[in-house]
């Protein structure tokens, strides 16, 4: 009988990694190319950066600043990163605000791109939203699918969100329902390219 234990996983002593050998990239001149199926996204891809307004029936009208980035690595979906601050009356930095990660994919019928998309959002507060969307042009509506929380998290019922490139610039607007109130307007922003 072998000394060696048949529980011990294979990587266990293996050498170490290098670091990710794949590029994601927010600019289109660099890194890998796009998708053909994302080609219709092509104006999201990029970072951005600007200021908004938001508020809910159970809490105070707030001012913040955001940066949101867009990219890609190469396969059909955008990673989606957004990172905001709330500021105060005379536009400085408060404190952090929310933060939200996710993946906005096209609907593909057969290899035929469709012009609905379906998006995964999440919060470190808890909260993850499957959405379910449609592209028309350069604006982009997406619908609450599903609302997955945790025990912990506050009550997010539903949500909708309107993305578009206006002149230029990302503009959104979102509503949420929750803690008992049915869809309200809880953000909207306009941000300008940074970089890509």
């Amino acid at each position: 009988m072998s000394d060696a234990n048949p529980l011990q996983p294979p990587w266990l002593n293996a050498p170490p990694v290098d670091p990710y050998p794949y590029e994601e990239s927010h600019d289109l001149r660099v890194g890998p190319k796009l998708h053909p199926s994302l080609d219709a996204l092509l104006p999201y891809v990029g970072v951005w950066r600007g200021r908004g307004r938001g508020g809910f029936p159970t809490i105070e009208d707030f001012d913040f600043a955001q940066e949101i980035r867009i990219s890609h690595d190469g396969r059909p979906f955008l990673f989606y990163e957004s990172r905001a601050w709330l500021l105060d009356e005379q536009s400085q930095p408060v404190r952090p605000a929310g933060r939200e990660v996710g993946w906005w994919r096209p609907v593909l019928d057969g290899d035929r791109v469709t012009d609905e998309l379906e998006a995964l959002m999440s919060v470190p507060t808890g909260v993850m939203e499957l959405h379910v969307g449609k592209r028309k042009g350069t604006q982009i509506e997406f619908v609450t699918d599903a609302v997955v929380r945790t025990a912990t998290a506050k009550e997010v019922t539903a949500g909708q969100r309107l993305f578009g490139i206006v002149d230029g610039a990302l503009l959104y607007a979102q509503e949420m329902a929750g803690v008992g109130h049915p869809l309200s307007p809880h953000l909207s922003a306009r941000l300008v390219r940074v970089a890509g």
